[in-house]
């Protein structure tokens, strides 16, 4: 069995920040982006895991179970108690008695998720409104990875969630993604969608997959898979509450008279699960390994700006007539347009629609082409070449 190592993650920090001061955290990720071993590092007095299944029964038969158990802990011992709740999505009734808790100063708490779905749409779902901060965790940015030095290559076709990139032997990596696609995409998220027709959602999984990073055509896939446009929709809907796809929306703002796109694009969470859901080997055309490299910077942006301490958010942006540019990274009142290259060598080319989309939004303060180059080259007025292992300087 290969030695499993703890990398510490980015959020750590944010969370135990938020613990400190006694506000109590909702975290949410995929599963397998360890979230359960990050919790493990912040020390609670009492865990319970809705995972397992005769532990998940006795609460939904008690969900009051959790309030006696807690107050004889706080009995025992002074101040308040930190209590971890895993998978709470699993048991959305506990959460009267979680913020039962919290309102009396009993306990603070840690609550994760797999997925949005239970607690967005359930009809008496308590939100905890105001009571918890909520955090996301996805797969390991390489800024996690920096000291490992992981090759650009191994990202794209094996992803990043944790237990995969600790994995030394390819064999191994491929056959826990696939177990993952098996026993979680294609088992339990369509078990907890309530999808009725199996062949069709593992048919849009698997096109889903492949279409990861281009603009969605509803129509067009419903006619290959036999379904209603909006079912398409509501597919997407799944992946997007059960956090295995990354919606990312069109910059609309304009003020020329452009016809910008105004239809989303959908990312898989994790490139090693995109693969192995879409069918596809490890030797992948040449000419594909730019798709994937744009996919690829595309969720380290996403995965940044969530751990900003400033408001971000990532577009893509694109004219109807032609010009388009890959991502657009919002930060506070600024832009910085985005194109991403799978080349060492950037050329003028490269930048043009760079240069256009500065000189339309007064508000871009620089533009970037994210490639292969060794370190960061101006290549414009404002316009540079910068190696993808340097994002995190954006």
């Amino acid at each position: 069995m290969e030695r499993m190592d703890y990398i510490k993650r980015r959020i750590q920090p944010l969370l135990k920040d938020t613990l400190a001061r006694h506000k109590s955290i909702l975290l949410l990720g995929a599963r397998q982006t360890g979230k359960t071993t990050l919790i493990n590092q912040l020390g609670a007095d009492f865990s319970i895991s809705f995972i397992q299944p005769a532990v998940r029964l006795a609460y939904e038969q008690n969900p009051s179970q959790l309030t006696g158990e807690v107050e004889v802990l706080a009995e025992t011992k002074k101040g308040k108690l930190l209590v971890c709740v895993d998978e709470v999505q699993k048991v959305p009734d506990i959460l009267d008695a979680v913020q039962d808790l919290i309102d009396r100063h009993v306990a603070d708490f840690i609550l994760t998720g797999s997925s949005a779905r239970k607690l967005r749409f359930g009809n008496k779902v308590n939100l905890l409104p105001g009571r918890v901060a909520l955090f996301h965790l996805d797969p390991l940015t390489y800024t996690e990875l920096r000291d490992r030095k992981p090759r650009i290559e191994d990202l794209l076709l094996y992803g990043s969630l944790p237990a995969i990139t600790l994995l030394t032997k390819p064999q191994y990596k491929e056959k826990d993604l696939s177990s993952y696609v098996t026993t979680y995409l294609e088992e339990e998220i369509r078990s907890e969608a309530v999808v009725r027709n199996v062949g069709q959602f593992a048919r849009f999984l698997s096109l889903a997959a492949a279409e990861s990073g281009n603009i969605v055509n509803f129509r067009k896939l419903s006619q290959e898979i036999g379904v209603a446009h909006t079912t398409i929709a509501s597919y997407y809907q799944i992946l997007e509450d059960c956090l295995v796809a990354e919606r990312i929306d069109p910059l609309l703002k304009t003020k020329m008279r452009r016809r910008l796109t105004k239809t989303s694009k959908y990312l898989f969470f994790d490139l090693g699960v995109r693969r192995l859901a879409a069918g596809e080997g490890l030797k992948l055309p040449a000419e594909y390994m730019g798709s994937l490299f744009e996919q690829w910077v595309g969720l380290e942006l996403v995965r940044l700006a969530r751990l900003s301490e400033q408001r971000a958010k990532v577009y893509f942006w694109r004219d109807a007539d032609g010009p388009e540019v890959d991502w657009v990274l919002e930060k506070e009142d600024h832009y910085i347009p985005i194109e991403v290259k799978w080349t060492a060598r950037p050329i003028l080319a490269d930048i043009k629609y760079l240069q256009l989309f500065s000189k339309e939004y007064s508000e871009t303060t620089a533009a970037y082409v994210v490639c292969r180059v060794a370190r960061k080259i101006k290549l414009a007025d404002r316009v540079y070449a910068l190696p993808w292992q340097e994002l995190d300087t954006l």
